[in-house]
């Protein structure tokens, strides 16, 4: 038997396979740790992950809080923030009320007032028309005079009301509509005077048809304008007015907070004053004296334009638009001769005498309010006076009335439109004396809303400037204060 050579593997047994080596559990769990080993080895070495701004700004902060420059440091920065904070909103709530109260006087209130002359004048012009319609032939110049300087008023006062509307606003839309009725309006006139001195009745039916459109189209019109004027005039006001609130915690923060880092430096050096944070504190006191005083003064001068100028404007306005209702009624009456009626209960009378009872009691009622809103006695005079006038013209009205009925048509309508003894010298001494008493409404709301925004002047742009001194006031304090670590 032939033996296998020395140091050689024997060979496998016949006919079965070799048996695999398999590795040792120890093995395995050495290399497993092995492996575990050297991926800690790379974590370790890996750099860590970047932290980010907000997080290391935090981190620089907390670390700078540990010692007292940084904290000093940390102190004049939020000083520095609120005193400017603080100046800043007071500018800006400032400038938004200073720009509401210069509305109010010279934007919003003249252009109510233009609204309300504008329905004036086109009321005075129907009066005036019917006046010279009723004189007939004998029309005087003074009348076709009035109804010209009337119909040029309302015109110009449409162009004005134009030029401060914005396109497309719901008050453009109502001037557009003015200027096209006005000149239909004045046609119509025109063809009445035209056949009235011909002789001809249809005069009268064309200045029946002037009246509608004036009293249904035209006198709403500028009414509705008159309206969106006089709204606007109250959101000026309520822009002008509420008191700064945010702008006055500001300052009352910004204060409390300078008279705590001022003890805080007390506390730990004895020493009594920064100079740089005393004028810190002194220029914020001095803005928010300033803000409440001045803001104070302009609220209380506002508030007394409304309640002694505009008010009593409102009121006046409206009582001189009814006493000429009541004179363009008066004349159309005799104009219309009883063509047009109205039930009135179980009775039918003239429409336009109604008419014309209707706008004395608003008138009566509007110059009473008007005597109580009055506060001195050149408001009160002319109101008092045209309440006097009021009254002997209901008795020269009901006088002419009578006579009408009678059959007196010559002799009503002398005491309408004749020179002496006639309603319309009452008309006039009542519209003169509404005069009167609006131009010293006026006067005093001017005076009010002018003081008014004189307490605001120089309050944004001083705020602003006095801010910024107040900071760096605080900054050249803490500053003081860093230098004795150095």
């Amino acid at each position: 038997m032939t033996q296998a050579p020395k140091g050689s593997a024997a060979p496998p047994s016949s006919g079965m396979p070799a048996t695999p080596v398999v590795p040792h559990r120890a093995a395995l769990r050495s290399g497993a740790a092995d492996r575990s080993a050297a991926a800690d080895r790379s974590a370790a070495a890996a750099p860590p992950p970047r932290a980010t701004a907000f997080v290391e700004g935090v981190d620089r902060l907390r670390t700078a809080a540990t010692t007292e420059p940084g904290r000093l440091r940390i102190l004049g920065a939020l000083l520095a923030v609120l005193v400017v904070a603080f100046g800043a909103v007071t500018a800006w709530q400032m400038t938004d009320r200073t720009a509401a109260a210069d509305d109010v006087l010279h934007k919003s209130q003249p252009l109510t007032a233009a609204a309300a002359d504008i329905y004036r004048s086109l009321a005075d012009a129907n009066t005036a028309a019917s006046s010279g319609f009723l004189a007939g032939g004998q029309e005087t110049a003074a009348s076709r005079k009035r109804y010209e300087q009337d119909i040029d008023t309302a015109a110009a006062g449409l162009v004005k009301a134009a030029g401060s509307s914005d396109p497309g606003s719901p008050a453009a839309a109502t001037i557009t509509k003015l200027n096209i009725l006005l000149p239909e309006y004045k046609g119509l006139v025109e063809r009445a005077r035209t056949y009235n001195r011909q002789g001809f009745p249809v005069g009268g039916a064309y200045l029946r048809y002037a009246n509608e459109k004036m009293q249904g189209e035209m006198l709403p019109a500028a009414q509705d304008l008159y309206t969106k004027e006089n709204r606007r005039l109250g959101d000026d006001y309520a822009r002008a007015t509420p008191y700064p609130w945010a702008a006055i915690a500001l300052g009352l923060l910004a204060l409390a907070a300078l008279g705590w880092v001022q003890h805080r430096n007390y506390r730990r050096t004895n020493r009594v004053l920064n100079h740089g944070l005393v004028a810190a504190t002194a220029t914020a006191a001095v803005v928010l004296l300033w803000l409440v005083v001045g803001h104070g003064v302009a609220r209380a001068q506002l508030n007394e334009s409304y309640d002694h100028g505009v008010r009593s404007l409102n009121v006046l306005h409206d009582a001189r638009i009814a006493s000429l209702k009541a004179r363009g009624n008066e004349n159309l009456t005799l104009v219309a001769r009883g063509a047009e009626t109205v039930k009135v209960g179980d009775t039918t009378v003239d429409v336009y005498d109604h008419d014309f009872t209707e706008d004395m009691t608003a008138l009566g009622k509007g110059l009473a309010l008007a005597r109580t809103l009055a506060d001195d006695h050149q408001g009160a005079e002319p109101v008092t006076a045209a309440v006097a006038n009021m009254t002997e013209w209901k008795k020269r009205h009901a006088a002419a009335r009578e006579q009408d009925e009678n059959g007196n048509y010559q002799q009503a309508l002398d005491r309408v439109i004749g020179d002496k003894g006639a309603t319309g010298e009452c008309f006039d001494s009542v519209d003169a004396n509404l005069a009167r008493a609006l131009d010293h409404e006026q006067s005093e709301f001017r005076q009010a809303a002018g003081d008014g925004l004189g307490a605001l002047s120089g309050l944004p742009l001083g705020a602003a400037v006095l801010a910024l001194l107040g900071a760096a006031g605080a900054v050249l304090g803490i500053g003081r204060r860093l230098s004795e670590y150095r």
